[in-house]
């Protein structure tokens, strides 16, 4: 019998914490597929009406703020960085310092969150929301309409995903703090740790694709 058969976070239907470590990342990838193929049909989707109507794709996307995206594309690197150092962490059994990268990670997701409810707001007052009083050049005005509705949509779900993984890092934060994570039951650090990692790899992507390509065409 294993050492770690008898801790207290061992499930009944698992030998080991070392199975039940293999059962749950498999589980995390598995979901994470899912989610690849959910935003992924969001990407062919932009890419094509993109290249139905690239003028038009590029006057919106020239709208965008640059500056913005980019301190929000640094944010959730660095984001990254802090999550990957509390599951270094949490691996070595270090719980303060475990803590407080989980702070920090949370703090920077908090941030990205702000920083994209301005962006949010400056287009409610700029009226390029899609609807009935959508303000935008005449000629571009149906199409451009059509790029502000999937750029709230993707980046909408996006943040989404941002506030469920903030969600995740106060419960992580709760188990750090009340010794559930251990040195030897440090994979729930770890399987938060991958769909953090997926919800900024997503932006990675969104960024250029919303902020980037095509505006010096415009």
């Amino acid at each position: 019998m294993s050492d770690t058969a008898e801790h207290p976070a061992l499930a009944h239907h698992f030998d080991s914490l070392a199975q039940q470590r293999e059962a749950t990342t498999l589980g995390m990838w598995v979901f994470l597929v899912t989610e690849v193929l959910f935003f992924g049909g969001l990407f062919a989707t932009y890419a094509i009406y993109r290249s139905w109507y690239p003028e038009a794709f590029a006057a919106a996307s020239h709208e965008l703020d640059v500056t913005l995206g980019t301190i929000n594309t640094v944010v959730l690197i660095t984001s990254s960085l802090t999550m990957a150092l509390a599951v270094h962490a949490a691996q070595l059994g270090q719980r303060k310092l475990l803590m407080t990268f989980l702070i920090i990670t949370m703090i920077l997701g908090a941030a990205f969150l702000g920083i994209k409810s301005v962006e949010y707001y400056h287009k409610f007052a700029e009226h390029h929301v899609p609807g009935p009083g959508f303000v935008f050049e005449k000629e571009h005005i149906r199409h451009a309409q059509l790029f502000f509705s999937l750029y709230f949509v993707m980046t909408g779900l996006h943040a989404l995903h941002m506030i469920i993984g903030i969600g995740i890092m106060l419960v992580m934060l709760y188990w750090a703090w009340n010794g559930t994570i251990t040195k030897e039951y440090a994979s729930p650090i770890e399987i938060s740790g991958l769909y953090w990692h997926f919800v900024d790899i997503v932006w990675i992507f969104l960024f250029p694709l919303l902020y980037l390509i095509g505006r010096h065409a415009h």
